[in-house]
């Protein structure tokens, strides 16, 4: 059965970044559970998880670092009021609730300052760097930066060569230099706050602990997947990044796993792209509990620059030919 939406949701300030009231929400999901006889999610006898993926400040609000528009140009303010009502029409199903956090430093290799050209200039956001680009030296890794890595300045350039051909090889998007996003401490990095409120009510409401997990904090890989980096070793073996088999352990101990965020064309596309290499390594079957919540993420679109929708549309065939189910947030849970 679905739920009544709370009197407190406001879709007017999905757009806006502004305090919780932590207390009031508190006392207003008791008062809810009470009214809707909500038990607490251990006596559910269906496991129903949904995991949210970068549902950021800087991916989500209109003006910040990486805004994911979409082609409508709304695109993950308009998912998030449908995730919002998605999960409080449901909050008697859902029993478990993830959101990862896309963590940087300034000093990463999809940043700018890692990187400069014959000059000393850095690359602009939305570069992609080729193999063949730091083979001829017009991209080299930023010498600066050496010293705090405990690197000579040419390893560090064989480092980035090394991972531009990795990525090559796997046939996945180029090394892209992104604006500066999801800056640990800075607002972007916080999850957008009506998401975070109803994540906060249902924890109350259903007394279930919601897990918040970091991903993409290492200096030498990307990690758009939560559960692994772009490249796994260096050119010496090095480990940069592990990949984690939580996710399809997970999927094992439940019975239905929701998944939403941005952006759908990269992290969403990618998370559960690794979850399906798990799912077919692990049973096939596991697919079919993968339920891909399509109006509750965009595409990266960045008008007359990039657009990545039919991407992330041919994606979403794949998965769902692999077994995983597309829905609506308004379809039955």
């Amino acid at each position: 059965m679905q739920l009544p939406i709370p009197d407190f949701f406001d879709k007017a300030r999905m757009g806006e970044v502004w305090k919780v009231d932590y207390a009031a929400r508190a006392k207003d999901a008791r008062k809810y559970a009470l009214q809707h006889d909500l038990k607490p999610a251990s006596a559910s006898t269906e496991r129903i998880s949904l995991l949210l993926i970068d549902v950021q400040n800087t991916f989500c609000i209109p003006g910040f670092e990486l805004f994911v528009g979409g082609r409508s140009g709304k695109g993950a303010v308009e998912d998030n009021l449908r995730l919002c009502e998605f999960i409080y029409r449901n909050l008697g199903r859902i029993t478990h609730i993830t959101a990862t956090m896309d963590t940087h430093l300034a000093q990463q290799i999809f940043h700018p300052i890692f990187f400069v050209d014959a000059e000393g200039n850095h690359p602009v956001p939305y570069t992609d760097i080729h193999a063949d680009e730091l083979q001829s030296g017009k991209w080299t890794f930023n010498p600066a930066l050496a010293p705090q890595f405990g690197i000579a300045p040419d390893y560090g350039q064989q480092m980035m060569l090394h991972y531009a051909e990795a990525l090559e090889k796997k046939g996945k998007y180029a090394l892209t230099i992104w604006p500066y996003h999801a800056m640990l401490g800075g607002i972007g990095h916080a999850l957008v706050p009506a998401v975070e409120e109803a994540i906060f009510f249902h924890s109350q409401a259903r007394i279930a602990q919601p897990d918040f997990e970091i991903k993409g904090n290492k200096p030498f890989t990307e990690n758009y997947s939560v559960i692994g980096p772009e490249v796994l070793t260096g050119p010496m073996g090095e480990v940069l990044g592990v990949r984690s088999q939580k996710y399809v352990r997970h999927l094992q101990e439940v019975d239905k796993l929701y998944i939403a965020g941005q952006a759908k064309s990269h992290c969403v596309a990618w998370t559960v792209q690794d979850l399906l290499d798990d799912i077919l390594a692990t049973d096939p079957e596991l697919a079919k509990k993968v339920y891909l919540l399509e109006d509750c993420s965009s595409p990266v679109v960045v008008p007359g620059v990039v657009d990545h929708t039919d991407a992330a549309n041919e994606a979403y065939i794949r998965f769902a030919e692999a077994g995983m189910r597309i829905v609506k947030s308004a379809d039955k849970v």
